[in-house]
């Protein structure tokens, strides 16, 4: 059992990196919201007596990274099971919690990789933590965070058959769990129903949770947020693997 989850989490990770294209690829975006608006937003920010912008959104931006990475990762699923692989794995003596489980730490284990990439590239342009010494709590948070969305994207991946209906899902997921999860604004000034959508986001505890650790800022309370997204980080492997032992290929 340990042997197969060791495996499937090697090939996630081998994949990952034998793809030069699509590590450059993914910082596209990640730093198009640095440069743009944390440089761009930032004076009107500070004048509005917000503070440092930059520092603010350093981990949003971090956690929006994971985010992308964790959730299209359901993709080889679907892949692998156009060309074949997928049918091979399943062949193979063991349970399909376990290979879904392999599968999942190497997908979540790519997406914190790729968000420590961001958070050292927002380091080079200026990113300062205010509390080195809470770096490992902060990657903890990634991993958590890297792990409930490679969860999700392998549950919704397990019900589709084509790439295309992936993507229109995933977008259609994706763009409101970041957006309203108050990693481009402050929770604390926002309006009380943004707030009260902010709380169903799980991603918004994972947010708060970086910038609490990193910063020192945080809305919810760090405790608080690593709680829940522990509990909902279970429950989504949960549903994962009752889907993912239902899949036909």
């Amino acid at each position: 059992m340990v042997s197969i989850i060791y495996i499937l989490w090697l090939r996630q990770l081998k994949r990952y990196l034998r793809s030069r294209s699509r590590i450059v690829g993914s910082l596209g975006q990640p730093l198009l919201f640095l440069l743009a608006l944390g440089f761009g937003f930032g004076p009107t920010f500070e004048k509005a007596g917000g503070g440092d912008y930059f520092q603010f959104l350093v981990p949003g931006v971090v956690a929006m990274s994971i985010l992308f990475t964790a959730m299209f990762s359901g993709i080889e699923i679907i892949w692998d099971r156009q060309f074949g692989f997928l049918k091979e794995t399943l062949v193979a003596p063991v349970s399909r919690l376990t290979i879904m489980v392999g599968r999942t730490l190497g997908g979540a284990t790519v997406a914190t990789l790729q968000g420590c990439i961001v958070f050292v590239l927002a380091m080079i342009f200026g990113f300062r933590p205010e509390f080195g010494i809470n770096l490992p709590l902060a990657l903890a948070f990634m991993f958590l965070i890297a792990l409930l969305f490679t969860a999700l994207g392998t549950a919704v991946a397990c019900q589709l058959e084509d790439m295309q209906g992936f993507q229109l899902i995933m977008n259609f997921l994706i763009m409101p769990l970041f957006f309203l999860s108050g990693a481009l604004f402050p929770l604390d000034v926002a309006p009380a129903v943004l707030v009260m959508i902010a709380r169903c986001d799980p991603l918004s505890y994972g947010v708060d949770g970086l910038r609490g650790t990193l910063i020192g800022v945080s809305h919810f309370g760090i405790a608080l947020d690593g709680g829940i997204l522990v509990v909902v980080t279970a429950i989504f492997l949960w549903i994962g693997s009752v889907l993912f032992k239902r899949i036909e290929v």
